[in-house]
């Protein structure tokens, strides 16, 4: 038996980690109505835990912890340190700071381990690359088999009211169906799709007419089908609106030093105009009424989606400026369920605000903006491609709802941004056959 070194066993409990997130929702739902305990939804921040030691350990025992001096993890640490802190002098019950801490930390502390990991062994970024695809693989394949499936199929694994809805209803009409594939729900599948899309068209803009082994090109073509089908079936109008970002963003970064001729600016206009009209001779379809508005009246409720969103807006802000110093961890979200005072905050920069206060939103946005930075600086790489394309797209939707929420989304994107980032390392380590570490800029 071959000796497993202990790079190796880091590798593998990341890897799990990246290849499990997708079936996160299914596994654990099963699982708990099998009997097993509430804390085996932790099973991945466990993992990341004992890999997070492992790692350090490794570290320091080969002399590697010049690593560590990166101004993108010295910014981490202090945004963990700062919900320590918030966590010491906050009221909040012990199940909803443990919650909260874990929600709001995992997907950072993910991305800084992959981050550490694969800078000090560039050898292994290729499998993270084929963990995610083959995981982007069965989201999209269960989206496409939910087409013909009994749409109630996911109650076999225990989907029910009181664990994850196995579909839901678009404004309570039969006609208009809401999927999840393996996700916990139509948001996050119409999310995790926006990413799938925009990989899609950023390989297939990398390679081109290149592509020529058969394999390849009938999985870049499930990928292609079956995300726009994950994107449908969701009738997430915000991952709609954040895959056009990410679209128009991917557009920007391959075109911005090519001549722009009048033309183009005429053609361009054109097609927006004619959105427009189409559009406005659509408003009374039941289309538009359902799918743009998620407002019909002959089915939906009185009280719409829409004003849901826009008064949880408001009081998100009022609490933001009447709390500079936050409300404590645990104090919004699927964390402050069961408390005496829950709260759901639908917009993520305000749910940030509102548990660790001005201080740890500014950190937040700097954190995700120099994410994005680093990734532009290595746009050149498709991957990195998709992750900044996607990234924006994230960030539009994140006014809408708390997508970082969602442990599969939050992870997977910023695991990939960790993968992304190393792209210069590991052509580096396989040119000189070194690993050497050069401090980030």
């Amino acid at each position: 038996m071959k000796h497993l070194s202990l790079p190796r066993i880091i590798a593998g409990l990341l890897l799990v980690i990246f290849g499990l997130l997708v079936l996160h929702a299914p596994l654990t739902v099963w699982l708990t109505a099998q009997g097993a305990p509430v804390w085996v939804k932790a099973w991945k921040e466990v993992l990341l835990g004992a890999a997070a030691v492992m790692l350090m350990i490794d570290l320091i025992r080969r002399h590697k912890a010049d690593i560590l001096n990166d101004r993108l993890l010295w910014l981490i640490g202090g945004y963990v340190l700062l919900h320590c802190v918030v966590a010491f002098f906050g009221q909040s019950s012990p199940y909803s700071l443990g919650a909260g801490l874990l929600i709001d930390l995992r997907y950072v502390v993910f991305f800084a381990t992959v981050y550490v990991f694969l800078h000090a062994y560039p050898q292994y970024r290729r499998r993270f690359i084929v963990v995610v695809i083959a995981g982007a693989g069965i989201v999209v394949g269960v989206a496409l088999l939910q087409l013909v499936l009994p749409h109630d199929a996911l109650k076999y694994l225990g989907y029910s009211d009181a664990t994850i809805k196995p579909y839901i209803l678009l404004d309570e009409n039969p006609h208009f169906i809401r999927m999840n594939s393996t996700l916990r729900g139509p948001n996050p599948l119409g999310a995790y799709a926006m990413m799938v899309l925009l990989g899609v068209v950023a390989y297939g803009l990398a390679v081109g007419r290149k592509l020529t082994d058969g394999r390849k090109k009938a999985l870049h073509l499930f990928l292609a089908i079956g995300g726009a089908v994950a994107l449908w079936i969701s009738y997430s109008r915000s991952a709609a609106l954040g895959f056009a970002i990410g679209l128009i963003t991917m557009v920007v970064l391959r075109y911005r030093n090519h001549p722009v001729r009048w033309r183009q600016y005429i053609t361009t206009g054109l097609v927006i105009g004619m959105l427009a009209l189409a559009g406005y001779s659509l408003r009374d379809t039941v289309f538009f009424k359902n799918i743009i508005l998620h407002d019909n009246p002959t089915t939906g409720a009185a009280y719409t989606s829409d004003q849901g969103h826009s008064d949880s807006l408001k009081e998100g802000i009022a609490k933001m400026l009447q709390q500079p110093f936050g409300a404590g961890i645990g104090s919004t979200g699927s964390a402050s369920i069961g408390s005496q005072s829950p709260l759901v905050i639908e917009n993520q920069y305000l749910m940030v605000a509102h548990e660790v206060g001005w201080l740890g939103l500014a950190i937040f946005v700097w954190l995700w903006g120099l994410v994005l930075w680093r990734l532009w600086r290595v746009k050149q790489d498709w991957l990195a491609t998709t992750v900044l394309a996607s990234g924006v797209g994230l960030a539009a939707i994140a006014c809408t709802w708390p997508v970082l929420v969602d442990d599969p989304v939050s992870m997977i994107w910023w695991g990939l941004a960790a993968v992304a980032l190393t792209v210069q390392k590991e052509s580096k380590g396989k040119k000189h056959g070194t690993t050497t570490h050069k401090k980030a800029a």
